[in-house]
């Protein structure tokens, strides 16, 4: 019996992993298909659509996928997205600005407004919290790219504005209209980025307790789960001490 429980736990488990997989590519798809029928159907033409491969490729999206995705955007059996952000706050106090893709507005606004107030949170008004933040391009390289040093030279020479180096990653800040150049000119130093894409950055972080902090976080997955949602942002700083506790 414990054989066959384990047994069935680790298909369970396969299962979700399996959904969870599928969920992504679905979103990798249809940002894919959105950047390609926004502009011209080449990445080396289309800055959205170069992001938006390099973020598939990235999540281990097949490269025959990726090339539909992009053909669909041409044909005439492409569905129209579109997008639609939406404003409001999380436990704590917690800003968030959530972006979404969908060819429904009405099943998305319950959706998005069913998840944020189980979860402890309220929507607001368009513009209710985006003035927090800045709208930047947000470059992505892992650790192993370089030293803390070697990135920061290469980003100075590239021409961003900013670099913020941790353990796991390198994160490069530039303006929206150098993302596309400044991405490019990484590649040469650094190799082709974990992922390149327009961020919203927070001017002014708010620290979560613990006391909030399992809520925001059941709130963000909860979100990020919707099929309709592509990206969540938020200024929320939970710290290493209380993510440990939560574990």
């Amino acid at each position: 019996m414990a054989g066959h429980s384990k047994f069935k736990n680790i298909m369970y488990r396969k299962g979700a992993q399996d959904r969870k997989r599928a969920a992504a590519f679905s979103k990798l798809s249809r940002e894919i298909t959105v950047a390609a029928k926004s502009g011209l159907p080449d990445p080396g033409m289309n800055a959205r659509l170069r992001a938006a491969v390099i973020a598939a490729r990235q999540g281990g999206m097949p490269k025959d996928n990726i090339e539909r995705s992009i053909n669909k955007a041409s044909g005439g059996d492409a569905e129209t997205y579109e997008e639609i952000r939406y404003e409001g706050f999380g436990p704590g106090g917690v800003a968030l600005i959530i972006e979404t893709l969908t060819d429904n507005r009405n099943r998305t606004a319950t959706n998005v407004r069913t998840i944020v107030s189980k979860n402890g949170g309220n929507l607001g008004a368009s513009g209710s919290v985006s003035h927090g933040f800045d709208r930047l391009g947000l470059i992505t390289y892992p650790a192993k790219a370089g030293s803390a040093d070697a990135v920061f030279e290469a980003a100075l020479e590239a021409g961003a504005e900013d670099v913020v180096s941790t353990d796991e990653s390198h994160e490069v800040w530039t303006t929206v209209e150098n993302l596309h150049e400044v991405t490019r000119a990484l590649e040469a130093k650094l190799g082709e980025a974990e992922s390149a894409k327009l961020a919203w950055r927070p001017q002014v972080m708010t620290e979560v307790g613990e006391g909030d902090a399992g809520s925001l976080l059941k709130l963000i997955d909860a979100l990020e789960d919707d099929d309709d949602v592509q990206t969540v942002w938020g200024n929320y700083d939970v710290p290493e001490d209380v993510l440990a506790r939560l574990g």
